[in-house]
């Protein structure tokens, strides 16, 4: 049986050790409301969803609780108003078009933070943006919109058990956002790391890891 709150304690440990100021965010897709009251009643707070539909019915079942909301799937034009709605961060925005949308379905309500995914593994399989370029483009853009703010970027790295070429990844992401804040950004946060190399994404400037399987376990869908 899975120990939910062993495995939060020994992820914390790992993050203290490193004594850097890193926000752990439970990849709970596919896990039952149970399993994030675990968590949560065990002082979790942040909590990743990469379905729209999932992450509006756990926000709605839960709302009672104060659980702030990470949708870091593949973002879609026809579910912008439901991740909306229920998310403080999204992670993985990568057009202009999409920045529009969020930034008319956030009227009336608080910002919604937002980072840039960044392709960081050239992998075709993985999305975000490729060239700086690109990057800053987008940044300039998201940084005229009233309803959303610009928070830093976003990066998944190879599947892979090499550390050399994990920190090549990671440090690309660090080096892309330390470029925008040269050009005029005040970026502090990078989005890197899950259960496989979450610790070293945060020897590489990871300030959040998105953790599932170490949390949780392995899924059954």
């Amino acid at each position: 049986m899975i120990n939910i709150l062993a495995n939060l304690n020994l992820i914390n440990q790992e993050i203290k050790l490193k004594e850097k100021d890193v926000k752990l965010i439970a990849v709970s897709k596919k896990f039952p409301y149970s399993d994030i009251l675990i968590a949560h009643n065990h002082g979790q707070v942040a909590f990743g969803e990469n379905y729209p539909q999932e992450l509006a019915e756990k926000a709605q079942e839960l709302s009672q609780y104060p659980i702030e909301w990470h949708f870091i799937g593949n973002i879609q034009s026809n579910k912008i108003k439901q991740i909306a709605k229920y998310a403080s961060w999204v992670h993985g925005l990568s057009k202009e078009s999409h920045a529009k949308l969020f930034n008319q379905c956030r009227e009336n309500m608080d910002k919604l933070n937002i980072l840039i995914e960044v392709n960081i593994s050239n992998e075709e399989d993985k999305h975000g943006l490729h060239s700086f370029d690109e990057v800053l483009s987008l940044a300039k853009y998201i940084k005229n919109l009233q309803n959303i703010e610009l928070k830093g970027l976003m990066g998944m790295a190879s599947n892979t058990s090499d550390k050399n070429v994990l920190k090549t990844q990671f440090n690309r992401l660090t080096q892309i956002k330390d470029q925008l804040n040269q050009n005029g950004f005040n970026l502090i946060e990078l989005s890197m790391g899950m259960s496989n190399d979450y610790l070293v994404a945060i020897e590489c400037g990871a300030t959040m890891v998105r953790i599932g399987s170490k949390i949780f376990g392995a899924r059954n869908v």
